[in-house]
């Protein structure tokens, strides 16, 4: 099984906790709470620039600062690309 970590916060304090996601297909570890809009930062991607699936429903860009993500949750993150 391939896993990932993401890390955003060096400490573990208070309220913090460990949560297990699989995102675009990969198993991951990351350290919440922790906002659509937090983990898109931390994967050096512009939100103005993907779309985000969160267990099969589409998460409108303007609430990706108030959707959680939740242990065990599943999410896509497709990023556009132009060219020509």
């Amino acid at each position: 099984m391939n896993s990932e970590r993401i890390v955003l916060y060096k400490n573990q304090g208070s309220g913090q906790r460990r949560i297990q996601i699989k995102l675009n297909g990969s198993n991951h570890e990351v350290t919440g709470p922790i906002s659509v809009a937090r983990l898109i930062l931390s994967l050096d991607l512009d939100a103005r620039k993907v779309a985000v699936e969160r267990n099969l429903e589409i998460v409108s860009r303007s609430v990706y600062e108030q959707t959680m993500i939740e242990e065990g949750d599943r999410l896509e993150i497709v990023q556009f690309i132009g060219g020509g």
